[in-house]
């Protein structure tokens, strides 16, 4: 039976404790049975001396990946029966200040560079990131574009509700490099911690409009509508991937990059509108 994917909405605090039977492991180990073994290595880190991944894998990965990643989980579960993947989706600045805090996590995913670099200048990534997907910014409006918005200077008229991402955050900080851009000056009704939470404004009728990503109006089916805008080809994000250097699950860490870099990876986020490197 296949499990389904665990989502992580805080930063987990539990310790996994590994070996405690380790003395006895070795007494018995000339007469231990495959299935002893397995028995015992259920729920560790590492994968068996078969090469059989196991175990979980935690992956911190920016708000904007949550269905796509969330869809490569479970094909990563299906690949790999005894693997369970355990996602933590937030903005990408608060996962990488999670990671160098501390927080154990196996891999990450940032909507940006600059977050990513958080990261690495910390010395925590195992090898170089690398880019597996770009993402660029919509304006998502309520269904139907009742308020006519065409434009990102449309976003300017006072009469109108609007939502940025927080500038600390990478779909913030691409929406203020747009205004930028179009030598345009925007003050919004609120700034969220993430593009989710951004889009959910709108979606509850709260808000007019939200500058967020085009993958995420995909995602939002009929709740939104979507409206293109010239200026967010000055604010393409790249979105870097690594591998943490003190993964507890570092092998089946390793295959879940490796699905994501993938064909069949690079399928499944196209498919929900990210474009490829």
């Amino acid at each position: 039976m296949t499990r389904s994917v665990r989502r992580i909405h805080r930063i987990p605090r539990t310790a996994r404790v590994a070996g405690a039977g380790a003395a006895a492991l070795l007494a018995l180990s000339a007469c231990s049975s495959s299935s002893d073994t397995d028995s015992d290595s259920a729920g560790a880190s590492s994968s068996s001396s078969s090469g059989k991944l196991s175990g979980q894998v935690t992956v911190f990965a920016a708000a904007s990946l949550k269905e796509s990643f969330t869809t490569l989980g479970e094909t990563f579960e299906k690949q790999h029966p005894g693997t369970e993947v355990a996602f933590n989706f937030a903005g990408s600045d608060t996962l990488a200040a999670s990671i160098t805090g501390g927080a154990p996590a196996d891999v990450f995913a940032s909507a940006s560079p600059k977050t990513m670099a958080t990261v690495t200048d910390a010395g925590a990534t195992a090898g170089t990131p690398a880019t597996f997907v770009r993402n660029q910014l919509e304006i998502a409006t309520l269904p139907g574009n009742p308020e006519h918005i065409s434009s990102l200077k449309d976003l300017t008229d006072s009469g109108l509700k609007v939502v940025l991402c927080d500038r600390t955050v990478p779909c913030g900080a691409a929406a203020r490099k747009a205004l930028d851009a179009g030598g345009l000056d925007l003050t919004p009704v609120s700034y969220e911690q993430d593009v989710k939470a951004a889009l959910t404004k709108v979606e509850l009728k709260e808000a007019d409009a939200a500058v967020v990503y085009k993958t995420d109006v995909k995602a939002a089916g009929g709740k939104v509508t979507g409206v293109d805008f010239p200026e967010s080809a000055k604010a393409v994000n790249d979105y870097p991937i690594t591998l943490l250097k003190d993964a507890p699950n570092a092998d089946a860490a390793r295959a879940f990059v490796e699905l994501v870099q993938s064909a069949e990876g690079q399928r499944v986020l196209t498919g929900a509108g990210f474009r490829t490197p």
